[in-house]
């Protein structure tokens, strides 16, 4: 081991401290900024940009569905108006005797394909499909007598009342290129029910007209369309 020893110098004898040498300064230099470059790149410095946090796109709440992809596809005089093939309504549901009518809308061209009768608990459901374009309108009321536009003949309908369904809007099939309902012709609908049968006579003027044979008395009744296919539908309603 070296021992360092004090030089006397002619200042009064005080002591000085040993000289260090250059290299070595550089050298004690070099490593600190060394252990500052160590420390700036250690991970979770305060300096570091903080990392985005996983929860905040977890957290983000799911887009709201459009309305327009939930479309009801059954518009109709009233919020509780069941499906065309319901087996349950809520009874008594809005009804009376008095007539019920509808626009059609201006491109409407349409041809019945289908006619259909159903008895369910606290009414009578009959259904009217039509092809073609544009939606119906239509005036449906009570009539003394069941009586056929143009010839203005009395049609044979089994009922003690005549409700009488003119659908607006109507064209012949040459017209509107669909082919028109082939089927039975009236349509039986039991003795179940409110409704008897209904007789389906043709187009005229551009009215499709019915008629539906009612058992007993007038009852109150609500008509309202249906969409995809288009139909117009008659509810008669059985207070019994």
């Amino acid at each position: 081991m070296t021992t360092r020893r004090a030089v006397r110098r002619g200042d009064g004898g005080r002591r000085r401290h040993p000289v260090v040498p250059a290299a070595r300064r550089v050298g004690a230099a070099s490593a600190a900024l060394l252990a500052l470059a160590l420390a700036a790149c250690t991970p979770g410095g305060t300096d570091d940009p903080p990392s985005p946090s996983g929860s905040a796109t977890s957290d983000a709440p799911d887009p709201t569905p459009s309305d327009s992809g939930t479309a009801d596809e059954s518009p109709t005089d009233d919020a509780s108006t069941p499906s065309d093939d319901a087996t349950e309504a809520p009874v008594p549901f809005p009804a009376n005797t008095e007539p019920d009518t509808a626009d059609p809308s201006a491109d409407a061209a349409l041809t019945v394909t289908d006619v259909r009768v159903g008895h369910h608990d606290g009414f009578d459901r009959v259904v009217l499909e039509l092809g073609g374009t544009g939606t119906p309108g239509w005036r449906v009321e009570y009539v003394d007598q069941p009586i056929g536009d143009g010839k203005g003949d009395v049609v044979a309908v089994d009922g003690d009342a005549y409700l009488q369904v003119m659908i607006s809007g109507s064209g012949y099939p040459m017209d509107t290129g669909v082919e028109e309902y082939a089927g039975p012709d009236p349509v039986r609908a039991g003795d179940d029910g409110e409704v008897e049968e209904v007789r389906l006579l043709g187009v005229f003027e551009g009215y499709t007209q019915a008629f539906v044979g009612v058992d007993d008395e007038r009852r109150p009744f609500r008509v309202f369309a249906l969409e995809d296919p288009t139909r117009v539908v008659v509810d008669v309603r059985d207070d019994g």
